[in-house]
């Protein structure tokens, strides 16, 4: 009995068959059949392989949340060329809460010649390329996150050829931990000297007309140093046309924290506003010659994640693909097909009433004769 049940439950199981099966027999092949079959399937090949290469992309998902980090230290990382001496000039932090940090801390000194070898120079024209770029098209910032880890350093490269002339310039590089706070960080003449009720620099002693603060930020950062990324005043150069010019860059500090398939790292983006001006005290414009980097850091906090499309999603779409052009392609053959026979069928209604009936020879002989006999009656 069981074995019974079992025979009739498995030819039930088979006689529900959710795709009914037509015979062979039934089937009739036809020339448009096989060229919709041979479109659709070339059609499915080619929309496959698009998802695939879909499937394999990845993209930048940003989120934002408050930063809670607000007693730990910032990194800044510079590399500024100023064209003056390296003893006419000094370089410090001073933030709002009136701590400034000491040069001798991470800052280094390094004479150098201000007009950059042909090398160098086609380094910092592509660089400036990029970021024309980048301003242009923000969708490449993306790009770069996902390939700054293999790509090679962006700092400046050394120098080629042996200059003859000594060195007029002086290069400030290295790094600074200041405060979560706004601070400003300025290069003016003189250096630095601690005062217990302000700020100051020893600029008594520098000439006025040795005054010239043409510089090249090669590179800015806060945060990790994370090779291949490029900041936004990278590359930038500016000539001054005046002893007293001041150049100012206000910048707004973004902390970021970058997690893709290959490295997680916390960095800080940051977006800037240049302005520069002559000092003129008869004019009204007053101030200090140099460059200043007035910065503040932002209580937002990005979180840039690469995400992948899921495996089920990808075999969902392929499905949907696959089945979505069986069905168009059956559908509008159908409905092709169905046209076609309705322009056919009239076309042979016409071609039927505009041809005369004919007798055959057999029907016309046997009327011949007696047409003639009642003629002759």
């Amino acid at each position: 009995m069981r074995r019974l049940n079992r025979k009739k439950t498995l030819n039930l199981v088979k006689e529900l068959d959710a795709f009914p099966k037509v015979p062979e027999s039934y089937i009739e092949t036809s020339a448009s059949g096989g060229t919709v079959s041979l479109i659709a399937f070339t059609t499915m090949a080619l929309l496959t392989i698009m998802e695939f290469t879909v499937y394999r992309d990845t993209w930048m998902k940003y989120e934002y949340e408050v930063d809670k980090d607000y007693t730990s230290k910032l990194r800044m990382n510079i590399d500024i060329t100023v064209a003056m001496k390296c003893q006419h000039i000094g370089a410090d932090v001073l933030d709002l809460a009136e701590t400034m940090v000491a040069t001798a801390d991470g800052l280094v000194y390094e004479p150098v010649i201000f007009e950059l070898s042909p090398m160098q120079r086609e380094w910092q024209r592509i660089l400036q390329n990029i970021q024309a770029r980048l301003q242009e098209e923000h969708s490449l910032q993306d790009i770069i996150f996902k390939s700054a880890f293999k790509s090679a350093s962006t700092a400046l490269p050394p120098r080629e050829d042996n200059p003859v002339h000594s060195a007029d310039a002086c290069r400030i590089h290295g790094h600074l931990y200041v405060n979560k706070v706004a601070g400003n960080f300025h290069v003016t003449v003189g250096k630095a000297i601690p005062h217990p009720r302000g700020h100051a620099h020893l600029a008594a002693l520098v000439s006025h007309e040795s005054y010239n603060f043409s510089h090249r930020i090669d590179h800015l950062s806060f945060g990790e140093l994370i090779p291949g990324i490029i900041n936004p005043l990278d590359g930038t150069e500016k000539i001054a046309s005046d002893h007293n010019q001041m150049f100012q860059y206000f910048v707004t500090v973004v902390p970021t924290k970058l997690q893709t398939h290959k490295i997680s790292a916390e960095t800080h983006q940051f977006a800037v506003t240049e302005r520069e001006r002559v000092i003129n005290h008869a004019a009204g414009s007053h101030g200090v010659s140099g460059i200043f980097m007035k910065y503040d850091i932002s209580s937002l906090m990005v979180t840039v994640t690469e995400e992948h499309m899921p495996f089920w999603q990808f075999i969902i779409r392929l499905c949907g693909i696959v089945g979505g052009i069986f069905s168009t392609t059956g559908i509008l053959h159908s409905i092709g097909g169905f046209i076609v026979e309705i322009i056919c069928c009239r076309f042979r209604l016409k071609s039927s009433k505009s041809t005369p009936v004919q007798l055959p020879d057999s029907q016309r002989n046997d009327h011949e004769p007696l047409a003639t006999e009642e003629a002759t009656q």
